[in-house]
């Protein structure tokens, strides 16, 4: 029974979604109504950040309208699967534009490039695509898609944990160095700037979205073991980076 009325309920917002891209304000009115709470569970998340929980759930609904403009009911998928990606880039696109980190336009464009090239190929294919695919899509080279996804991120903390475990980042860079040679307080991110393109993309995969080396062996087009070798020298790197710094 109950997944009769799934089916139901599925046929029932396609039946919407297809007459609201063809400009039927009453059912992109109702498709909103019928998502307003997936709208503010996510938009919850964010209401800490200075400002009025209004305009961040506001912001909610423009992620979901334009999920609702580019979502393709002919793959079958679920809506809401589709939806809260695009609420959630809404919402971060404003904090991130918004907050003191400054991004520089031509990484802005190329950011821009790959968020419209992915929701392409998500909408037709149903499948997102990885980084070597969106590089080959928009001639540039995988490190530089990398970098500008990373860019225009909202920015990670210090102290944020790694994967689903207590370790922080700055738990790592501080693994098997005298505690005598560096103050409590670090300044990561001036020592993350001195990196090379490729080491920062590295660090920034293996350490704060939670990737495998395997993983970035694959986006990057190296070996695993490449990545390994790569990765302990950067840290070895960093390491001395905060010790002088410090």
């Amino acid at each position: 029974m109950r997944c009769g009325v799934d089916k139901f309920k599925k046929d029932t917002t396609y039946k919407n979604i297809r007459a609201a891209q063809a400009k039927d304000i009453q059912a992109k009115e109702k498709l909103v109504e019928d998502n307003m709470g997936l709208v503010i569970s996510i938009a919850k998340r964010f209401y800490n950040r200075g400002y009025d929980p209004c305009d961040i759930n506001q912001l909610g609904v423009i992620g979901l309208l334009r999920a609702i403009d580019n979502f393709n009911p002919d793959l079958g998928l679920m809506f809401s699967t589709y939806a809260v990606p695009m609420i959630l880039g809404e919402i971060k696109r404003f904090l991130r534009d918004d907050g003191p980190l400054k991004v520089s336009r031509s990484i802005k464009q190329t950011a821009a490039q790959i968020t419209a090239f992915v929701e392409k190929e998500t909408k037709e294919k149903g499948v997102s695509p990885g980084v070597v695919e969106i590089a080959e899509n928009l001639g540039i080279s995988p490190e530089d898609v990398v970098a500008a996804m990373d860019a225009t991120a909202p920015p990670e903390s210090i102290n944020s944990t790694i994967g689903n475990s207590n370790t922080e980042l700055s738990d790592l860079l501080r693994a098997n160095i005298d505690e005598g040679q560096i103050i409590t307080k670090i300044d990561v991110k001036s020592a993350i700037e001195k990196l090379d393109s490729r080491e920062r993309i590295i660090v920034t995969m293996r350490f704060f979205m939670d990737k495998t080396q395997t993983d970035i062996a694959k986006k990057l087009g190296i070996s695993q073991v490449q990545v390994s070798r790569l990765e302990k020298k950067i840290l070895e790197k960093l390491k001395r980076l905060l010790m002088c710094e410090n």
